[in-house]
């Protein structure tokens, strides 16, 4: 993401842009507003304001504010998978865990063990996990196998029940880089897309429309639309 925040990174995204507008058969250009002229008094000093292009404005206010708050996103993301990383990162596959070495494998179980306790006790007891995890490296096939292949294998063996709990642990710690879309949304969409003043019965019907497409596509349109239709003709009757 740096290379956007300089020069060059708004200069390919322009190129690219007016490429694709150009495709759509739109005019790739800023409209340009008016400059208002102000009367100036005899006592001012005859200054030219400076005032941004189009373009210089677009990369300003929009471009550039956009770039800093998917660059923010993105590192502390990435912090929290790190940490996660910190906690977990020897129980991910056995190359990692095979490659640690007897001190390395201590503090890696220590920390595991401190993190998940509360009033001195803790979800695994550290010693027999660090005895197991020793075990189990020279155990384990020489195939490299992932976290889930570990457990898989953990569980047939039926002797290890520190690690079990460990990788039990990791596989329900709710980790993700997408924050889930909440129905609440919808209701801004609505407002922003159609109109702010509609019925509060309207907005409801429409906020579970949205919210509900997967019933909505299962819906016989042709049901709705005659059961619609009869009921305007008895009105008008």
């Amino acid at each position: 993401m740096s290379p956007y925040r300089r020069n060059e990174g708004f200069a390919s995204s322009m190129t690219i842009a007016k490429s694709i507008a150009s495709e759509m058969g739109v005019e790739p250009s800023f409209s340009v507003k008016r400059k208002a002229q102000r009367k100036k008094h005899f006592d001012e000093i005859d200054t030219n304001e400076e005032i941004l292009q189009a373009e210089k404005a677009f990369e300003v206010n929009y471009f550039l504010v956009v770039v800093d708050m998917a660059n923010t996103s993105l590192k502390s993301r990435f912090e929290e998978l790190q940490t996660f990383k910190s906690i977990f990162g020897f129980l991910l596959s056995s190359t990692t865990l095979k490659s640690l070495n007897d001190t390395e494998l201590e503090d890696c179980c220590t920390k595991f063990a401190k993190t998940f306790s509360s009033h001195d006790t803790s979800d695994v007891e550290v010693n027999d996990l660090i005895s197991e995890l020793k075990v189990l490296k020279l155990s384990l096939p020489e195939r490299p196998m992932s976290s889930m292949d570990i457990f898989e294998y953990v569980r047939k063996m039926d002797s290890y029940p520190n690690i079990s709990i460990a990788y039990c642990i990791l596989f329900t710690v709710p980790v993700t880089v997408a924050s889930a879309e909440r129905s609440f949304s919808k209701l801004k969409l609505l407002k922003n897309y159609l109109r702010s003043t509609m019925s509060q019965q309207r907005l409801n019907g429409l906020a579970t429309l949205c919210i509900e497409k997967k019933l909505l596509d299962e819906v016989d349109s042709n049901t709705i639309i005659n059961d619609f239709a009869s009921r305007n003709v008895r009105r008008n009757f």
